[in-house]
């Protein structure tokens, strides 16, 4: 395998690009930051979808659509906001061979589209809470692309919603934080997130607090999984959004919006993936049991093919190969590349002895299952797995984040891990500091882990680290 992939000790940005080129996950776009995710990385992707979506309509809000081109006069009615997009804005002036009367800018997030939308269907109190939310691509013209983490174009979730109070805003965007972004992310992602506010310098631009989702990567730097935010009144008093209280007075309404990206695949990648390739948390699998016909004989495929059906009864997700015109060594190889958690090995010596092999990708064990055991041995496996998978990312992160008491101590620690800090260690111009030698404040939590309101409380501890 050393032959497939460069090995992550050696060069951890080169093994992760090979990974996504030997996994078949994705390829490089014909314009430079784009990118073509394959099916295998896309089948991954639809499972991401369907386990979020189903927790945000649970947390009620619903699906919509807006266009993909904004009016550029939208984006410059929220200073902040705009200010804090134009580097990465693509607009386009040209347009059925003409020059537009006025340019267009390809979304980059929606806030200002779906603030003019909000301030048409919002009249009165009993219209709020409005919960929205959309599944689309955005463009952001990145500078220094790499699949999965920063594209120029990408797929994500956006949620956007307006509120009669701040209490009630404030509330919304932390319900999205813990119980859609962070229970997804553990639990099925098997990615223990460290749930944070943002400080004031790495604020969504025109909100007025952003929470995160901070991963540990297999190399120690972190990764924003996804971000929730307040935005005040910022965005109402720009678009109008207003209504008419139950006391018959006219009020702003608070909006919040909050996403997760296709960068969830690239935290999955660099989280769980080994020398071997990709492994795959059993929950978020496409394919979680992959029943391989090791090399033709007397019943074999049939065998194999009852297990396919009895594990498809059990409610598992199942992949099925039975290509025996190629060699077997060549197939093991490519599953170990895309991760499938459990292979069920089904040869003709094995079968003559009434088993099939289990092969579990997070630890490589091979085990001798008896035919009849092969359904529940593959379930326990599935169980046992997805928690090791989580396990073993909680203690490399664990164990990679120093405490320490000083800016010079936490910069230091971030070369190979995570820094936790007295806030009032570092404050804005140690921040500053910090950033200019590619170190970040990845988020501020309490001392008890909780996630504070302001940055301004007393005690806070920060997370510094590098990043990608």
């Amino acid at each position: 395998m050393a032959r497939v992939l460069t090995p992550r000790a050696e060069d951890f940005p080169r093994w992760y690009q090979d990974l996504i080129a030997k996994a078949q996950l994705a390829d490089n776009g014909p314009v430079r930051g784009t990118m073509v995710i394959r099916p295998a990385g896309y089948a991954i992707w639809e499972r991401m979808q369907a386990e979020m979506d189903a927790r945000i309509k649970a947390a009620g809000a619903e699906n919509a659509y807006f266009p993909l081109f904004i009016p550029e006069n939208y984006l410059k009615r929220e200073a902040e906001h705009v200010e804090g997009f134009s580097p990465e804005l693509a607009v386009v002036t040209h347009g059925g061979g003409k020059q537009l009367a006025e340019p267009v800018v390809v979304r980059p997030t929606s806030e200002t589209v779906i603030g003019e939308f909000m301030a048409k269907w919002v009249d009165s109190y009993r219209d709020l809470p409005l919960l929205l939310n959309q599944w689309a691509n955005v463009v952001r013209w990145e500078l220094r692309p790499r699949i999965f983490l920063r594209t120029s174009e990408f797929l994500w979730q956006e949620g956007h919603t307006a509120h009669a109070t701040a209490a009630d805003a404030r509330a919304y965007a932390r319900r999205i934080l813990h119980e859609v972004y962070e229970d997804f992310m553990v639990g099925v992602l098997g990615i223990p997130v460290v749930v944070g506010l943002k400080t004031a310098r790495e604020r969504f631009a025109g909100a007025t607090a952003t929470y995160t989702c901070e991963g540990m990567m297999g190399d120690g730097k972190a990764l924003q999984m996804g971000t929730s935010h307040e935005l005040g009144q910022n965005f109402a008093k720009a678009f109008d959004i207003t209504y008419t209280s139950a006391e018959r007075t006219v009020e702003h309404a608070w909006t919040t919006s909050w996403g997760t990206s296709t960068r969830m695949l690239g935290g999955l990648i660099m989280s769980h993936g080994d020398d071997n390739g990709l492994r795959v948390p059993p929950r978020i699998a496409p394919i979680q049991a992959h029943v391989m016909v090791v090399k033709a004989g007397d019943g074999v495929g049939e065998a194999a093919a009852k297990l396919r059906d009895a594990l498809r009864d059990a409610g598992v997700r199942v992949g099925f190969d039975d290509r025996t015109d190629t060699p077997f060594g060549r197939r093991a190889v490519d599953a170990e590349l895309k991760g499938y958690p459990v292979r069920v090995e089904v040869g003709p010596r094995d079968l003559a002895a009434g088993n099939a092999v289990l092969v579990r990708r997070t630890d490589g064990s091979k085990t001798p299952v008896p035919v009849t055991d092969v359904v529940g041995a593959v379930l326990a496996a599935l169980e046992a797995d997805q928690k090791a998978l989580h396990d073993e990312a909680l203690h490399r992160r664990e164990s990679r984040t120093t405490e320490v008491t000083t800016l010079a101590d936490a910069i230091a620690a971030a070369a190979t891990g995570w820094a936790r800090v007295p806030w009032s260690a570092v404050g804005a111009a140690g921040e500053a500091e910090a950033n200019g030698q590619g170190v970040t404040v990845r988020c501020l939590l309490r001392a008890d882990g909780s996630v504070p309101d302001t940055e301004d409380e007393p005690d806070l501890v920060a997370i510094l680290a590098r990043s990608y």
